[in-house]
């Protein structure tokens, strides 16, 4: 598996965390990325900790992660994805991958978790898209993965990972990704139009989980 270095964008979240444990156990430099730099530096010493203290996670101003990743996660709330991505295109390379994570979910408005708001763009990770600079993929994935089976390193996350993106080149980048958590399969799941679809099975399961007290994951069959 080749191991790139990961940028996560927002990764002193819940979701953020759980991904950076479960790519750190799998051998990936992870940098911790966020507004406060004491923070997410302050989460990658948890994290280290968490996952055997192996030393592969440093915590660092979403500028440093975005320029020194190879492929950078981002996995902000929809409130503050515009201003963030914003905040970190200059410091993209030519390259450069990102894989969008946002949903756009009611609580970026004051609404319900397990409702969506509408995107002009269509989806969020069009919406990614459409800030990015040239030379830099996007790519949108882990929407449907339980941030709290994440962070419990000793559980599987059986959930199917629904990859969309324009490029297979750059769904191909995820794939060691996906494979690096226990339980998780990844799909293509087309171009990234598709992202409108995979964002609000996201809602769905909010709504599932809340309704059966679980952590609710994603299978597809017949694959």
């Amino acid at each position: 598996m080749t191991r790139e270095t990961i940028g996560i964008i927002g990764g002193t979240g819940d979701q953020g965390k759980g991904l950076a444990l479960r790519w750190a156990m799998a051998g990936h430099e992870i940098i911790i990325g966020s507004r406060d730099v004491s923070r997410a530096q302050g989460a990658a010493i948890e994290i280290d900790s968490a996952a055997g203290g192996g030393g592969r996670i440093s915590g660092a101003s979403n500028a440093v992660a975005a320029s020194t990743a190879a492929i950078v996660v981002v996995t902000v709330p929809m409130a503050a994805q515009i201003a963030t991505l914003k905040e970190i295109r200059e410091y993209l390379r030519a390259g450069s991958l990102i894989v969008d994570v946002t949903v756009p979910l009611e609580p970026a408005i004051g609404g319900r978790p397990g409702r969506m708001i509408g995107i002009w763009a269509g989806s969020a990770a069009e919406q990614c898209a459409e800030l990015m600079p040239e030379g830099v993929e996007v790519v949108s994935g882990f929407h449907n993965v339980s941030a709290s089976l994440l962070s419990d390193s000793h559980e599987r996350v059986e959930c199917d990972v629904l990859v969309c993106g324009d490029s297979k080149e750059a769904k191909s980048r995820v794939r060691p990704l996906v494979e690096a958590i226990a339980g998780c399969r990844f799909l293509d799941a087309g171009p990234l139009s598709n992202s409108r679809t995979v964002e609000a099975l996201t809602a769905l399961l909010i709504g599932l989980n809340i309704r059966y007290k679980t952590h609710a994951g994603l299978r597809i069959t017949g694959i």
